[in-house]
């Protein structure tokens, strides 16, 4: 059972992206983990649009969304790793709900908010090539919630796709370097 199965096994959106890396399963999920919208121009500039109208108006200060603000949810050795989010992600400011724990992210118990996991796992090809699949789940507790939350996703789900696999290049691109790096000094 994936981490996402555990934590999200009902949903009611979804999407999936998977990449090919000459890696292992490990270094690419140390890679995985540590990506940060911030380091990548495009995904930077997406979400600083996103937010736009609330900064316009000052009615927020945060940071720009980011993994940090995601709740770390955990890590199954080297076959996968999970996020958590809560919020009313339709709204200009997210409607965030801080969870400080995967256990508080499982029985927080709000009926007005979305649960998001976004999980990493991998596998392998027949050439022995690690394959990393991330998946985004989202779910609604009533339908009101899917009624608000149903344009923003189909809104920004383009976008959505297009950050993904943006990430995976990214995890592709620092863990290949790493193999390469390690293989030069050993």
């Amino acid at each position: 059972m994936t981490l996402l199965d555990q934590f999200l096994p009902r949903f009611d959106f979804h999407e999936r992206h998977a990449i090919t890396i000459d890696a292992p399963a490990g270094i690419v999920l140390d890679h995985a983990a540590r990506q940060r919208a911030q380091d990548d121009p495009f995904i930077r500039t997406a979400i600083r649009l996103r937010e736009l109208p609330t900064r316009l108006f000052g009615l927020s200060q945060r940071q720009p969304l980011d993994l940090d603000d995601f709740t770390f949810l955990g890590r199954d050795g080297d076959r996968g790793l999970a996020f958590g989010l809560t919020g009313a992600f339709w709204r200009p400011d997210y409607g965030l709900v801080e969870i400080r724990s995967p256990e508080q992210f499982r029985m927080h118990g709000r009926n007005d908010v979305c649960s998001l996991v976004m999980g990493f796992d991998t596998g392998s090809d027949a050439a022995g090539r690690t394959v990393l699949r991330t998946e985004t789940r989202v779910f609604c507790p009533t339908a009101a919630v899917r009624r608000q939350f149903a344009p923003y996703w189909y809104l920004i789900r383009p976008v959505s796709g297009m950050i993904r696999r943006r990430m995976l290049a990214r995890v592709r691109q620092h863990a290949e370097s790493e193999v390469a790096r390690r293989g030069r000094a050993g």
